[in-house]
Order: C-alpha cells, then sequence, then structure tokens
C-alpha cells in the first residue's frame, strides 16, 4: 500500500504555504532548489488567489496613501 501522501505532495505544500505567507518568489525557487524562477511562479503563483486581491488590496492602498500626500483626493 502506498503511503498516503507523497514526499513531493509535502514539497508542494510547503512551497504554498510559503508563498501563501508571502514569502518572496525567488526566496521560495530557492527554498525548492530551482534553478530558474519561472517553473515556481507558472506552478504557484497562479494557486493563491488570496494572495493576489491582498496584494492588490496593499497596492490600491499605497496609491491612495501617496495621493493623500499629495494633497489629492481620491476615491477607494
Amino acid at each position: 500500500m502506498p503511503p498516503p501522501v507523497r514526499l513531493h505532495d509535502l514539497r508542494h505544500g510547503a512551497a504554498r504555504l510559503a508563498l501563501a505567507a508571502y514569502t518572496d518568489l525567488k526566496v521560495a525557487q530557492a527554498m525548492l532548489g530551482r534553478a530558474g524562477i519561472v517553473l515556481t511562479a507558472d506552478t504557484y503563483v497562479s494557486a493563491l488567489p488570496e494572495a493576489a486581491h491582498q496584494a492588490a488590496q496593499e497596492t490600491a492602498q499605497l496609491v491612495l496613501n501617496a495621493a493623500s500626500a499629495l494633497g489629492r483626493k481620491l476615491s477607494a
């Protein structure tokens, strides 16, 4: 009987958790021992829509803060 979880599954899980915790993609690439960042990005980034949503919200807040610092009003 095969094990319930393969070692490779644990590797994927660790990568997804690291990226969900906002670990830099380059750090995740090194953690996985990959030579290039493209496969890491293609495999894991699209699987984290909640992280993408959070990044969009934080970016929007930066824009609003910059506009406010310049004395301009923008609506959220």
